[in-house]
């Protein structure tokens, strides 16, 4: 995966806000995820469209981290969202 990719949410991933969390169904093989606020806005970002370098861009006007720890965890949840099925590169 690359900064550069967009990704698209499977048909079978329902996701939810629940407070500043946000809850996914996997319906194919039953399995919850959750993200904390953090990550919830990155799923958030993620789903308006944006490349993983765009969410990088407006995490970093957001949050008080270095660039470099934001691609860093940007890149990493987008990872594991993507191993775990719950993503796809576009």
């Amino acid at each position: 995966m690359k900064l550069s990719d967009k990704v698209s949410v499977p048909e079978q991933v329902l996701a939810r806000q629940v407070g500043d969390e946000t809850v996914m169904l996997d319906l194919a093989n039953g399995t919850y995820f959750g993200l904390d606020p953090v990550g919830a806005r990155i799923w958030q970002l993620l789903g308006e469209g944006r490349t993983l370098e765009e969410v990088c861009e407006a995490m970093a006007g957001e949050y008080e981290v270095s660039r470099v720890d934001i691609e860093r965890d940007v890149m990493s949840l987008a990872q594991e969202l993507a191993h775990r099925g719950l993503i796809v590169a576009a």
